[in-house]
């Protein structure tokens, strides 16, 4: 991994795990569509810690309030918003880490599986299927979105909608192309949370499941000038781009982000039939 490639795979983590449009799915068409190599898991999870710093920075004042709330909540009993959202990030992520490691060993079998049975490169599998990941998935948050009324805010999330938007980012996890943002806003959507607030708290969400992941790998990590550039590349696109999705979802929707999945999953198809 060289210092432009660092560079460029930094600004792809920062633009694709925020929006809807499924980091792991660039991140995995770049170095394959140019021939860099396979990304390193370390190095994949140094990406993904410069967008957690991205959105630990940006919901900075949140993540103080929710930890206040939800200290009160248990040590001096008072019950605030903050407290009740925190408790709740918390008993929704136990499922969700769970099902992850689960749902991860399942995804290697399957793509192992279709490489022996169709006698292709596993990179080759695992491109078509993010491709149809990629429109499936496009295709479910224009129809949600869509059709879904704004009705519940961020204040009014319960514990089962937590756990439900929690549990669909395993999917993500295990299966590339599919989007961990852009999942749980799918699924938040179709329980009717407006977009500016589901778009919040799946970052929100993300932040416990991201963390581990990085504690995980921390011992593979390789400390060189390549590693601290994705990282600090991703950071500071990744505050741009949470500010600019909240403020477009205050008024846009994700059909944009929709057409894009879909149009991508088939570019990626068609080359992988042309290689």
């Amino acid at each position: 991994m060289n210092i432009t490639q660092a560079i460029i795979l930094g600004i792809v983590q920062g633009l694709t795990e925020l929006l809807p449009i499924s980091s792991s799915a660039h991140l995995n068409l770049f170095p394959w569509l140019f021939k860099w190599g396979e990304l390193t898991p370390s190095f994949d999870v140094a990406l993904h810690i410069g967008t957690l710093f991205a959105i630990l920075v940006f919901f900075f004042k949140d993540w103080i309030a929710l930890i206040k709330g939800g200290y009160k909540q248990v040590v001096k009993k008072e019950k605030t918003t903050e407290g009740k959202i925190f408790w709740y990030i918390v008993i929704a992520t136990i499922p969700a880490g769970i099902l992850s490691l689960v749902l991860d060993k399942i995804s290697e079998k399957i793509i192992e599986g279709l490489s022996s049975v169709f006698h292709v490169e596993i990179i080759s599998v695992e491109m078509v299927l993010i491709a149809i990941a990629l429109i499936v998935m496009g295709i479910l948050l224009y129809v949600v979105d869509k059709r879904a009324k704004s009705k519940v805010s961020y204040e009014d999330i319960t514990l089962k909608q937590s756990i439900l938007i929690s549990i669909s980012q395993a999917l993500a996890a295990a299966f590339p192309g599919v989007s961990r943002s852009g999942i749980t806003m799918t699924v938040g959507r179709q329980m009717q949370i407006d977009r500016e607030s589901v778009a919040k708290y799946s970052f929100l969400l993300s932040t416990p499941i991201v963390a581990a992941a990085a504690l995980y790998e921390m011992k593979h990590f390789v400390f060189d000038l390549p590693f601290f550039i994705g990282v600090i590349t991703s950071f500071l696109v990744g505050l741009f781009v949470i500010q600019f999705l909240l403020n477009y979802l205050k008024k846009g929707s994700f059909k944009v982000f929709a057409i894009y999945r879909v149009i991508l999953g088939i570019i990626i198809i068609a080359l992988c039939f042309l290689r």
